[in-house]
C-alpha cells in the first residue's frame, strides 16, 4: 500500500515494492546510474557540440562517421534529412568489404554509442550481414555488402537529382 509522504506525494517502488519517503528504490538507484552514464564527459562534449550547430543529431553524426571511418568503411555517404523526412536528421549509408566486416561495424558502432552518448541503438539484419540497419535515433544508418548495395541503390532514392544518379 502506498503512503503519502510529508509533501503529500504518493511512494509507490515498482520493482521493490512500498517505501518509505525518501528511501531508494531499486529503480532509482538504476535510473540515477544511467544518468551518471549520460552525464560523463563525452555526452557534454557532444550537447555542447549539438548547441553550436542548432542540430542535435549532428553530434551524433560526427560521432558514427568516427565509427565507420575507425572499421574502415567504404563509400561513406551522410545525407541530410531535413525537408524530405521527419523520422531522421540524417541518414548514413556505407559498405563493408564482407559479411563479417559489416557486422562488426554496426556491432562497434553500437557499441561505441552506448559507452560514449549511453544510447542504444535498434539493429536490424545482424544476423545476415547483407544490409545491416541501426537506428540511433537523429541518425539511421545503413552498411551494406557492396553488391546489396548496388541492388537497393538508396542514395538514388535519397540524394537530390543529379547526385543520386552520379552515384549509381
Amino acid at each position: 500500500m502506498s503512503r503519502p509522504c510529508l509533501s503529500g506525494i504518493l511512494v509507490q517502488g515498482l520493482a521493490s515494492g512500498p517505501t518509505k519517503c525518501g528511501a531508494t528504490a531499486k529503480e532509482d538507484i538504476v535510473l540515477s546510474e544511467r544518468v551518471d552514464a549520460v552525464n560523463g564527459s563525452t555526452a557534454d562534449e557532444a550537447h555542447l557540440a549539438a548547441s553550436e550547430h542548432k542540430k542535435p543529431g549532428e553530434a551524433l553524426l560526427r560521432l558514427v562517421l568516427d565509427s565507420l571511418e575507425t572499421d574502415k568503411a567504404e563509400d561513406v555517404i551522410p545525407i541530410p534529412l531535413s525537408g524530405k523526412s521527419e523520422m531522421a536528421d540524417y541518414m548514413v549509408i556505407a559498405s563493408g568489404r564482407s559479411s563479417r566486416q559489416v557486422i562488426a561495424m554496426a556491432e562497434n558502432l553500437s557499441k561505441r554509442l552506448k559507452s560514449n552518448l549511453g544510447r542504444a541503438c535498434r539493429m536490424e539484419g545482424k544476423e545476415n550481414g547483407d544490409w545491416v540497419l541501426i537506428d540511433c535515433g537523429d541518425v539511421v544508418v545503413h552498411i551494406f555488402r557492396p553488391e546489396v548495395r548496388e541492388f537497393y541503390q538508396l542514395e538514388k532514392m535519397w540524394l537530390p537529382g543529379e547526385a543520386g544518379a552520379a552515384k549509381s
